[in-house]
């Protein structure tokens, strides 16, 4: 309750908070209600706590560093937790849910038991995303040739054009992708995918590590857990024609 009471002094006065974020559809994008399912679920908190947010949208890192570093915002979403991030971050309660998988051409089908088979390999991912610790480790430490890109739109049409074997994205970040006209039907019969290496991780709101930053994620943390989640989120990927 304590913390509660405070929320007003926590939240400024404003009814309107502002946080940073990369579209990463269909988590987070302006195309979608309420921008995305996280901006969707991170409003249905703070209209418990009777505020609003902006979503001010910007390059992955560039986001990092504002929603981290700008008093004008709150933090930054969605955002996988490390233990780097641990100490930059007050993690809000667990927003959605992330599932990436293995992409691949079909004509190029890539066979892989564990993160070792694939050293031989040169992985496309996204300058600044987190995929597990032990593969983020193997990269950092070459043991795994990643290729950067600044988004996953970029690695899939690499992967079309064979610029390399393989990508890693989050499975409804590629369905949704590949449902848009910016890819063609003959483009999707191309793609294959494997899951099974990278487990399920949490997303979040990360609110910046201050002590206004943690009293606003006490104060979000204890409205979030007035909801259920879980049912919002299946709501949600109702509303926009997805199974979730």
């Amino acid at each position: 309750m304590a913390v509660l009471c405070a929320t007003p002094l926590a939240w400024g006065q404003s009814q309107t908070i502002r946080v940073a974020g990369e579209a990463w559809a269909p988590y987070l994008t302006p195309a979608l209600p309420e921008d995305g399912l996280t901006g969707a679920m991170m409003r249905a908190v703070l209209g418990r706590l009777g505020y609003n947010a902006t979503v001010d949208y910007y390059p992955w890192r560039r986001a990092m560093e504002i929603g981290l570093r700008d008093p004008r915002y709150a933090g930054f979403l969605p955002v996988l937790r490390t233990p780097e991030r641990e100490k930059l971050c007050h993690f809000s309660t667990p927003l959605a849910r992330t599932s990436y998988v293995l992409v691949f051409l079909k004509d190029r089908p890539v066979r892989a038991d564990s993160l070792a088979d694939l050293r031989e390999l040169r992985v496309g991912t996204v300058s600044g995303y987190s995929y597990s610790e032990q593969f983020d480790t193997m990269a950092a430490q070459r043991q795994i040739e990643v290729e950067e890109a600044v988004n996953d739109e970029t690695n899939l049409r690499k992967l079309l054009a064979r610029r390399f074997p393989l990508t890693i994205i989050d499975r409804q970040v590629l369905r949704y992708l590949l449902a848009t006209q910016r890819f063609t039907p003959a483009d999707r019969e191309r793609i294959a995918t494997s899951d099974g290496l990278f487990r399920d991780r949490t997303m979040h709101l990360c609110f910046r590590r201050t002590a206004v930053g943690q009293m606003q994620q006490q104060a979000f943390d204890n409205a979030a857990r007035e909801l259920d989640l879980p049912k919002l989120e299946k709501e949600y990927w109702r509303r926009i024609g997805y199974d979730g």
